[in-house]
């Protein structure tokens, strides 16, 4: 059906009976067997790293969550609402409790969200796209490889993705395929959306599977991106991945968030608009010790860009990394309370802290106790699965020759 970008024709796989990422799929290589810590030999750091991936999922799920309630709200309402409920700077989950009826009323919280992400109703973790996608590809890899192309992801997406789980850009080369459209054209008709957040919400997964290889895996996330975004939009999964991908090679800690930072900086052109944006953020985030003027100075400088962008989001992303010095803590509440999407960059910044704090007891109690290591989802055969499962499947992926 697809003709692959950049390697010819795409095979078309038999999917066989139902979800398979269990099991070992044949023809993939040597693999490890059950847990991570059947690897002793790995390159990827066995049992060790099957921890650090843990909390890096761990920190997406808690970062996303945080987010929820208050994504689409205005920066001015994010502040209103914490500092009514006695919550700014932000360092806990929001609350409804407490809240003045003329603030609930002028800055709702987001309709689809608000019952499930705020501090008196968490209840596990509630689906999202945020954590969809890392689903998706952990499918795709476990079925394809490390040599996947577009139209794998693509055919992906036709198999397992339902149609009202797609946003923006995902929605409109979904839409493309649809109609016959192939990648990377998918990423281009009638798509306005094209530079948008969407395919950085992909790139984790590229990141935890390739520890140590930035190129790597941003030569992966780029795969994945051109099926849906152009320009900035692959640009930012690019860095999003290069930056885990440099964190999960590191021994943990704040000066292992600023060299991943760079890293990051190495795989987009340095004088796109998105670099430019990286380097800023960083830079503001350097120069001020209040966050909340270092956030002005983004608004300032950004707000023209609709909130979901890849471009102010990205500078705000590394803005909360570096200001944040490696707290998990201080790095998403930093990353929600800077506005735009909020649950994206939550998630991205929960990622990287995680991964950073390498293992999962190192996140605060507080954080991770409400999602009772249980994930809600509509990708077949995940729903109800634990973190510490999602890590030892991923890790398997890192092995993978």
């Amino acid at each position: 059906m697809f003709r692959e970008h950049g390697r010819g024709e795409a095979v078309d796989r038999d999917r066989g009976g139902g979800p398979d990422h269990l099991r070992p799929h044949p023809g993939a290589g040597r693999r490890p067997e059950g847990s991570a810590e059947g690897c002793r030999d790995c390159r990827r750091g066995g049992a060790a790293y099957t921890a650090a991936l843990h909390a890096a999922w761990l920190g997406r799920a808690v970062g996303c969550l945080l987010g929820k309630p208050v994504e689409k709200l205005p920066l001015r309402g994010i502040r209103a609402i914490a500092r009514a409920t006695g919550n700014w700077p932000v360092t806990t989950w929001f609350t409804a409790r407490g809240l003045p009826a003329g603030i609930a009323r002028e800055y709702p919280w987001n309709r689809r969200s608000a019952g499930t992400s705020l501090a008196e109703n968490i209840d596990g973790m509630p689906e999202d796209d945020d954590l969809d996608h890392p689903l998706l590809t952990l499918l795709l890899l476990q079925r394809h490889g490390r040599d996947f192309g577009t139209a794998d992801v693509a055919r992906l997406w036709l198999d397992e993705l339902p149609a009202g789980r797609t946003f923006t850009a995902e929605r409109v080369a979904y839409r493309n395929l649809l109609s016959g459209v192939e990648p990377p054209l998918t990423a281009v008709l009638h798509n306005p959306f094209r530079e948008w957040i969407g395919a950085a919400v992909r790139a984790d997964m590229h990141g935890w599977t390739h520890p140590g290889d930035p190129g790597a895996a941003a030569a992966q996330a780029h795969r994945d991106a051109v099926l849906t975004h152009t320009g900035s939009g692959v640009h930012s999964a690019m860095f999003v991945a290069a930056v885990i991908a440099a964190a999960g090679a590191g021994a943990g800690g704040g000066h292992e968030v600023h060299r991943a930072l760079a890293a990051g900086l190495t795989v987009v052109p340095p004088g796109s608009r998105l670099a430019r944006a990286v380097r800023f953020g960083i830079g503001q985030a350097r120069a001020e010790t209040c966050f909340d003027t270092v956030v002005d100075r983004l608004h300032t400088a950004y707000g023209h860009y609709h909130w979901v962008h890849s471009v102010p989001n990205a500078a705000l992303l590394a803005a909360a990394l570096t200001h944040a010095d490696g707290d998990f803590t201080g790095s998403i509440c930093r990353a929600v309370s800077g506005g735009w999407d909020t649950d994206s960059n939550g998630a991205t910044a929960g990622s990287v802290a995680g991964l950073l704090s390498r293992r999962p007891d190192a996140l605060p109690e507080r954080w991770t106790a409400p999602l009772k290591n249980r994930l809600a989802t509509t990708v077949t055969g995940f729903d109800g699965t634990g973190f510490d499962t999602l890590a030892r499947l991923t890790h398997r992926e890192a092995c993978r020759p």
